[in-house]
């Protein structure tokens, strides 16, 4: 059974930074694809980061301020957020289907105000 559990997020002015992680199991994480996803208030899923064997990549609206990495010897994902704007405020999640954005843990909720 796949199992993804996010954490770090809170409440963060704007221009602070988060460091997010995601602990995974139930599958074979070192050769996965994964992504961080999330969803603001009203809205839908937003794809954010992919990191796989090609490398990473960004949503436009992140680009040169989240940066996606892994830790492979220890099955977590992490995003790092810096430069956090209003417009971050989401539930964050983090899935291995960067492309059904499914399955997903419970999230991890950042708010950013101030």
């Amino acid at each position: 059974e796949v199992q993804l559990v996010e954490s770090g997020g809170g409440l963060v002015q704007p221009g602070g930074s988060l460091r997010l992680s995601c602990v995974a199991s139930g599958f074979d994480f070192p050769i996965s694809s994964m992504a961080w996803v999330r969803q603001a208030p009203g809205t839908g899923l937003d794809w954010i980061a992919t990191i796989n064997t090609g490398g990473t990549y960004y949503a436009p609206s992140v680009r040169g301020r989240f940066t996606i990495s892994r830790d492979d010897l220890k099955n977590t994902l992490y995003l790092q957020l810096n430069n956090l704007r209003t417009e971050d405020t989401a539930m964050y999640y983090c899935t291995n289907n960067p492309i059904l954005k499914t399955p997903r843990g419970q999230g991890t909720q950042v708010t950013v105000s101030s």
